[in-house]
């Protein structure tokens, strides 16, 4: 059974992708390490920056990758834009064909299954040590990021939906007291294919009510209810993007008796 949420008038879709925003996940206010880590390079910038196109859908799924267009873009050489192409094709962003260049990967279900598994692993643990850091004050903002969603998913600011999306889920990870987890999870975050999720039109709701399910336990401080919410929402999520990649119904892979 689903944890036990507050229905609400708004709506918002999980990790919707609105036009925008940065990265291949919902864009950060901040990144989830602190501001002492290295400056990012031109390859760093690239490659970010490309991942919030096609993100947000304005490189489509198959389009081609023109290394020139990209330099004068970024008013740069053409060598950080290959070092930025190689780093994405070997995130599985992008996919490199001979005699034809470079193309934005399609979304394929059995690489979002396994990224899934590994977020379900993750992200609920991470909410659960969460629960015991969070301050009021936290709890009063993920309120407002909540709030937000709704309130840009009934206007169709899919920017600030996505932005607000990114921010409530990371103000929870940055919380968890391990910096390297919060880390893996944005690296998962930016494998997740957020451009195909943000179509299921029919998440909105049912996904408002999650974020306030969870956000209600977060309240509470109970770290166990968080986890469950978070899990149930994770699934949820999966099920209708495997639906919508494979044309019929799935089975949660998280469940050991499912392939």
């Amino acid at each position: 059974m689903p944890p036990q949420s507050r229905r609400t008038k708004t709506s918002t879709t999980d990790g919707v992708v609105p036009k925008g925003v940065a990265r291949t996940v919902p864009k950060p206010a901040k990144s989830a390490a602190k501001s002492s880590a290295k400056a990012p390079t031109k390859r760093d910038r690239i490659a970010t920056e490309l991942r919030r196109m096609i993100s947000e859908g304005e490189l489509p799924r198959g389009s081609r990758i023109q290394q020139d267009v990209l330099a004068a873009m970024f008013d740069t050489s053409i060598t950080p834009v290959r070092e930025a192409l190689r780093l994405l094709e070997a995130e599985g962003v992008l996919v490199g064909e001979p005699h034809k260049g470079v193309r934005v990967a399609d979304a394929d279900y059995e690489q979002v299954k396994t990224v899934y598994l590994l977020r379900r692993l993750v992200e609920p643990y991470a909410m659960q040590r969460a629960a015991r850091r969070l301050s009021p004050l936290d709890i009063d903002l993920a309120e407002r990021l909540v709030t937000d969603m709704e309130q840009a998913a009934e206007e169709g600011d899919r920017a600030r939906l996505n932005a607000a999306n990114y921010q409530f889920h990371f103000l929870f990870y940055a919380k968890c007291g391990n910096e390297g987890l919060a880390a893996e999870i944005e690296q998962l975050w930016q494998k997740f294919p957020w451009d195909v999720l943000q179509v299921l039109h029919d998440r909105a709701d049912e996904t408002s009510n999650e974020h306030r399910s969870m956000l209600a336990a977060a309240r509470l401080g109970d770290g166990d209810a968080l986890a469950k919410a978070t899990e149930w929402h994770l699934s949820r999520s999966f099920l209708a993007l495997g639906r919508h990649l494979t044309g019929r119904a799935v089975a949660d892979p998280f469940d050991v008796d499912n392939d």
